[in-house]
């Protein structure tokens, strides 16, 4: 039965799984009638690999959706993360088929069976990244498998972070050589929640990676365990409407803040996007003051500073025009 705060109160579900599907366009129409009869939103993508979601809405539906979804043969031991949020967090509910449900164009060489990705990394549960540590020592390697921007507010001490701006740059990055003294080191991969390492972990161990490893289930499941007193530092990069997201209490006195204002340099975990909107699709750490005036709405880059002044001096103008008519 359900309760009367399960009716009103609204959560996020994240979640994947790799598993061989058959028929991806029949469970995408399975899945978009299920998430629409529970009128939840939010992005999934299914390929013949799996899938990847995440969804929002009440703490009900969700709960209705993962009952129904584990139904499906390859799904019954899938994971669900819960995190705060709801529904109005995405701006619509997107089902699609693609070749992969994390795009880092390697879809002939991923390989799934029941039990997930063949050949990833040793998954690792958050004490034992820690433990690990503790034996290693500096031995250890953190590599992120992110973007390069989502590090620029959180990662784990230390951490590799590959000059990367999508999964599709990771191949060639990790066969460029930079990190081959990495080969016999204990590395440890980590993303979001998981998926993303267990797609890299792979293609770094078909590369010579002799001793992969990866966070099970992602910095989200290790900051909640851990908070701000583990080996994870600043916030972590979102995507939805709330962009970023800290763990512990507001005000926790062991937060690292690592993201800043590229402007005025103040403590910032917000993403903006540049004020160039016709040729730059950058998202970059601007503070609210600074994104507020168009001289600092910009990304750095000299053409798209250019952009800024010019719409800062018509703003200026048309504002001196509207005061000179009403005087």
């Amino acid at each position: 039965m359900t309760s009367r705060s399960e009716s009103l109160e609204s959560k996020i579900l994240l979640y994947y799984q790799f598993t061989p599907i058959a028929d991806p366009q029949a469970v995408m129409l399975w899945q978009k009638a299920l998430c629409e009869s529970l009128g939840l939103k939010g992005r999934i993508l299914i390929s013949k690999h799996g899938i990847n979601g995440t969804v929002g809405g009440t703490v009900a539906a969700c709960k209705q959706y993962r009952k129904r979804t584990r139904e499906y043969d390859g799904f019954h031991s899938m994971s669900f993360k819960w995190s705060n949020g709801g529904a109005d967090d995405f701006p619509r509910l997107s089902v699609k088929v693609r070749d992969e449900i994390v795009a880092f164009n390697a879809a002939d060489e991923l390989k799934v069976d029941e039990n997930g990705v063949i050949g990833g990394g040793v998954h690792l549960k958050p004490e034992e990244v820690n433990k690990l540590v503790e034996e290693r020592g500096d031995d250890v390697v953190f590599f992120d498998g992110r973007n390069a921007m989502e590090a620029e507010i959180g990662k784990f001490k230390n951490a590799v972070v590959p000059d990367v701006e999508t999964t599709h740059d990771f191949i060639k990055e990790i066969e460029s050589g930079k990190y081959d003294w990495m080969k016999d080191k204990p590395v440890i991969s980590y993303c979001t929640g998981g998926i993303r390492c267990e797609i890299l972990s792979s293609l770094m161990k078909n590369r010579g990676f002799n001793e992969v490893y990866q966070v099970d289930g992602g910095i989200v499941r290790y900051g909640e365990k851990y908070g701000n007193k583990g080996l994870w530092e600043g916030s972590l990069y979102v995507f939805d409407e709330r962009m970023h997201m800290e763990f512990g209490q507001d005000n926790d006195p062991n937060f690292v803040q690592l993201g800043h204002c590229i402007h005025c340099g103040v403590g910032n975990n917000k993403f903006n996007n540049c004020i160039n909107e016709d040729t730059c699709r950058r998202q970059v750490l601007i503070c609210d003051d600074c994104y507020a005036n168009p001289r600092t709405a910009h990304c750095g880059r000299e053409d798209c500073q250019e952009v800024a002044e010019a719409i800062a001096q018509k703003e200026e103008a048309e504002k001196a025009e509207a005061q000179k008519q009403g005087a």
